[in-house]
């Protein structure tokens, strides 16, 4: 099998092969006596139309449920037999499967692995069985007050793109899903074209490659199926007005505020990263600028956190706290002049450098096991196409300052222009 090797000169590590059949695998050899095999599959919710939204969430739960060389519950026994771990989830861009074993059981377990991410039977008395499962987790999602208030607010961040939707999908659409439907769906999406596969661990990486280069060869099937012409989506236009909206949520005790941006998403990297550093400079830790003031110095709010969630197209700058009743109009007032300030003063150099210390670090500590490099590897060569900004992050981090954040504030922070969900309890 032919394979072309694509150097990045400034890094050691790690090493990203191409293969003809369009399979992405990305390898590293660390000293840490484990190995992990991530898989990520360019499929998630926003792929799907509204009339199968959560196909592939459920089709995650199927994987597991045998292939022809594995009888159900045959993968996971002899994983656990191993020691090993697996798991899995679904998002809005990507499904993402994994194993870690220890690197003498890596050989016999990684092809599992693959075999029943492609090879998925998805047996229609298993298919009937799961969708009961997947129902409840729906119904436990929408009892949950925190992804209530989540999906409230995205709706409200978006009117028309698919991140607007749950992952999970309604329970109206998955009680019609048809089993035949997710094989087609299978048989569409998990080809190697649309597969970046992440070995990482102590195992030398001629070995890595050959692994799962073979376990490909070994599992894959001819490729039949029709590439889905996609829709071209594009990112909304940021709001042109304040956009509120309330609801009543009895199992609350506090009133929930959520303040939501339009931002730019992972197609325009270089523009997150000046969001990133105002998200820390306002919500981080005890020290930054909404928890300071509007916490421990005024007490308006029990809870404030503040985050930029850059998913593939676009993404929100999320801000949400939790307060009573009679704090709510106080608290958004607060907020909003604190986003004036970030238009207008210049951030001072030492709240950067708070930012820029906790980023770097928690980069480090993040970054320590075989699980977290395949995670961040796999996350950044699946999404955004490039390896590069993922070992480069806290690099472009540091070069932040105190005019590229007052840029980003002034263009996609407006005081003026945001959604707005208020949800008091009854």
């Amino acid at each position: 099998m032919t394979i072309t090797l694509l150097n990045f000169p400034d890094l050691n590590t790690p090493k990203l092969y191409q293969l003809p059949d369009g399979l992405t695998i990305v390898v590293e050899q660390m000293p840490s006596e484990a190995v992990n095999l991530s898989l990520w599959v360019n499929v998630g919710s926003a792929t799907e139309s509204d009339s199968i939204n959560g196909m592939a969430h459920f089709l995650e739960h199927m994987i597991f449920k045998g292939t022809e060389r594995l009888a159900s519950g045959e993968f996971e026994r002899r994983i656990e037999q191993r020691g090993a771990i697996t798991n899995a989830a679904t998002s809005q861009d990507y499904t993402h499967y994994y194993i870690t074993t220890a690197p003498k059981d890596f050989a016999e377990l990684a092809p599992l692995q693959i075999d029943v991410v492609l090879n998925a039977s998805i047996p229609n008395e298993a298919f009937e069985r799961e969708r009961l499962v997947v129902l409840e987790e729906i119904r436990r999602s929408e009892d949950n007050p925190r992804r209530r208030t989540f999906q409230r607010a995205i709706e409200t961040a978006f009117d028309k793109l698919p991140y607007r939707r749950p992952v999970l999908g309604p329970e109206t659409v998955i009680s019609q899903l048809q089993s035949q439907a997710m094989r087609d769906f299978h048989a569409t999406w998990y080809q190697p074209r649309s597969i970046t596969a992440v070995a990482v661990g102590n195992l030398p990486v001629e070995e890595l490659i050959q692994i799962v280069t073979e376990g490909f060869s070994k599992a894959a099937k001819t490729d039949n199926s029709q590439l889905i012409t996609q829709h071209s989506a594009h990112p909304e236009p940021q709001f042109t007005e304040i956009v509120r909206k309330e609801f009543i949520d009895e199992s609350l005790q506090q009133a929930r505020l959520v303040m939501v941006w339009r931002v730019p998403g992972l197609k325009e990297l270089e523009k997150t990263y000046a969001l990133d550093v105002l998200a820390g400079i306002l919500g981080h830790g005890f020290t930054s600028r909404l928890v300071r003031d509007l916490r421990e110095e005024q007490g308006l709010v029990s809870h404030i956190s503040v985050s930029n969630m850059t998913q593939q197209l676009q993404g929100i700058f999320y801000i949400t706290a939790s307060c009573t009743i009679e704090n709510l109009s106080a608290t958004e007032a607060a907020i909003v002049q604190h986003i004036r300030n970030l238009q207008t003063e210049m951030v001072k150099e030492a709240e950067i450098a708070r930012v820029r210390t906790k980023v770097a670090n928690r980069f480090i500590f993040r970054n320590e096991t075989p699980s977290d490099r395949a995670t961040l590897y796999g996350y950044y060569q699946s999404i955004v196409g490039d390896l590069k900004p993922a070992l480069n992050y806290p690099a472009r981090i540091q070069a932040q300052d105190a005019t590229s954040l007052m840029q980003a504030a002034q263009e996609y922070l407006s005081p003026d222009a945001y959604g707005v969900v208020v949800i008091k309890p009854s």
